[in-house]
């Protein structure tokens, strides 16, 4: 049997199929075949490509492989966006950000180093890629000189506060956000937007921000908040861990940077705000941060609404409002139905009072005048 024939038949066996049976048959087959390596891999990055033809983008796959599946299949999806690359056509600077933001060293549990439980995982990690649904294209639009810089640095802070979220040591989720929050200073929001020189595109395009469990819906309406002050809509979709920003190239910067900023910020409030419930004989509680993070959105959002309605120039004014129905009509266009939904899960009336606190005292930082 030819290695192409291998690869066929181990695909049609598990692909299509989710039962274990088949998939350890399948695996079966291609661990017993070296030679049929080379050929598995090439199917790998047909299948990547053909998530790029269908809307999804490098930090989308690392995303949702990451949520579905485990470090191993993050490592292969790794290897696979890196091979397809040198044969993809030029897609600016945003993506080229992305791929320069891919996890490195994310290495391979031993249990996955021998050939069948390696051809289990690839074949996983391919039924996955394989069922992905199409998603909004996103246009890469123009972004001034040194955007790809930050957006690696975004990159750093949202890895940093992954980590102080999911470890069980406040001290260690203290130092990483304050890491976080180091690198946030260095490139703060400030220093961003008075450094921009480039004219604002002709028309709005779009990003994908994560929205990265847990308590991802109160992060999402935080996400919602930082976007609409700077004039941005947002729409969240939440089976993928990501909401889609509609805006103009350099508001979106200011959004990811601001959001980064303000989580940031809820992480190191919140730790301390835990260390001083742990004092008075409470334990940390999931109710807490919950209530903690929906309060934190809500009052953000607040004092980001009320600096939205300082008075502008009359000159400005049919600029704000020629671009704001022009976001408005991207989005619809890219979203013809969308639902609202409520927060869920509130209920530690300590957990808010920390929360709305920590908001007042968070740095939202300047509005950007309008070019």
């Amino acid at each position: 049997m030819s290695t192409s024939s291998t690869v066929d038949r181990a695909l049609r066996t598990a692909l299509y199929d989710t039962t274990d049976a088949t998939l350890d048959s399948a695996a079966s087959l291609l661990a017993a075949d070296p030679a049929a390596d080379a050929e598995l891999a090439r199917r790998g990055t047909e299948l990547v490509a053909g998530a790029w033809g269908r809307g999804w983008q490098p930090a989308d796959l690392v995303r949702v492989v990451r949520r579905e599946l485990d470090d191993a299949h993050v490592h292969l999806v790794t290897e696979l966006i890196r091979a397809q690359a040198p044969d993809d056509r030029p897609r600016g600077p945003r993506w080229a950000a992305q791929l320069a933001g891919l996890p490195a060293g994310t290495g391979r549990p031993a249990a996955r180093t021998d050939r069948f439980s390696r051809a289990t995982a690839v074949l996983e990690l391919y039924r996955l890629l394989v069922r992905l649904p199409a998603l909004e294209p996103l246009d890469d639009g123009p972004r001034r000189r040194h955007g790809a810089a930050e957006s690696r640095t975004l990159a750093r802070i949202r890895a940093l506060l992954a980590k102080a979220e999911a470890t069980g040591y406040p001290e260690e989720a203290e130092a990483l956000s304050a890491k976080a929050q180091e690198l946030m200073t260095r490139h703060s929001v400030d220093e961003a937007l008075l450094a921009t020189h480039a004219p604002a595109p002709d028309a709005p395009g779009a990003c994908r921000i994560g929205v990265e469990p847990p308590y991802e819906q109160a992060k999402a309406v935080l996400l919602d908040a930082v976007a609409d002050a700077n004039h941005c809509r947002a729409v969240w979709n939440e089976p993928f861990g990501f909401s889609t920003v509609v805006g103009f190239a350099s508001d979106l910067e200011v959004v990811e940077l601001l959001y980064a900023s303000l989580l940031v910020q809820a992480e190191a409030a919140m730790t301390t705000a835990e260390a001083a419930q742990r004092a008075g004989g409470r334990k940390r509680t999931k109710t807490f941060r919950q209530s903690f993070l929906a309060a934190y959105a809500h009052r953000v959002g607040d004092r980001l609404r009320a600096a939205a309605t300082a008075p502008v120039s009359e000159d400005l004014l049919p600029v704000l409002a020629t671009r704001e129905v022009a976001v408005t009509d991207r989005l619809e266009r890219m979203f013809p139905e969308t639902t609202t939904t409520r927060v869920r899960g509130v209920s530690d009336a300590a957990g808010w009072t920390a929360g709305t606190t920590a908001a007042d005292r968070a740095q939202v930082g300047p509005r950007r005048p309008l070019p």
